[in-house]
């Protein structure tokens, strides 16, 4: 019987679920999304007693200080953000060098790669802010929810995390991230929502 020769593409996480191209209200933009794509992600959780050699070896290796309360942290190539207490994520923007940087932090925290466990959106545009605040069950006002700041939440029952990034050319800038094995029923949920703003979906990079 002969062997039938199997191979494995490597599938991003929007892949099959969504696609550059434009969709909604005609005329003006009022939403740009970018399907983010190809960043290292790990999960950090410090060891008791350990969040203070943690944070040392973030600055040393990464040139990140650790946030100690819901904020994001970006550097050139990383981002940390503060999941709860001594837990935190981490992004980096290519995985290149990711298991090696995982590594590095082995020693003084649970380390666990979820690159391939997570979708992350970027949304921009004039009403970004109007499509979240239809799932988004926090006040997401500027003078509330600043530049930096960050959360974990839900939007339509999936639990994600959910940050401020600085000010673009259209106003505010957010950046979303859900769970892959819901990234359906996120999108469903995101098209319905910016469907009357007129919304740009774009292929991007974490």
């Amino acid at each position: 019987m002969a062997e039938t020769a199997i191979s494995w593409d490597m599938r991003g996480g929007w892949s099959g679920i969504a696609q550059p191209g434009s969709f909604g209200a005609a005329g003006e933009t009022g939403v740009v999304a970018t399907l983010l794509d190809g960043f290292g992600l790990a999960s950090v959780i410090a060891k008791p007693d350990g969040t203070t050699a943690l944070s040392r070896t973030f600055e040393t290796q990464l040139g990140l200080a650790l946030p100690s309360a819901p904020r994001i942290v970006r550097a050139a190539a990383h981002d940390v953000i503060w999941a709860g207490p001594d837990q935190w994520l981490l992004r980096a923007a290519s995985r290149e060098r990711f298991p090696a940087q995982l590594g590095a932090l082995a020693s003084h925290a649970a380390v666990s790669d979820q690159s391939d466990a997570r979708v992350a959106l970027r949304l921009s545009g004039p009403h970004a802010r109007d499509v979240l605040a239809k799932g988004v069950m926090l006040d997401l006002h500027p003078a509330v929810f600043a530049v930096g700041d960050a959360a974990s939440t839900s939007i339509a029952y999936v639990g994600v995390q959910l940050w401020r990034l600085a000010e673009g050319e259209d106003g505010a800038v957010f950046e979303v991230m859900a769970p892959r094995s819901m990234a359906g029923s996120f999108w469903a949920w995101f098209v319905s929502s910016a469907a009357e703003f007129g919304c740009a979906v774009a292929a991007g990079r974490g």
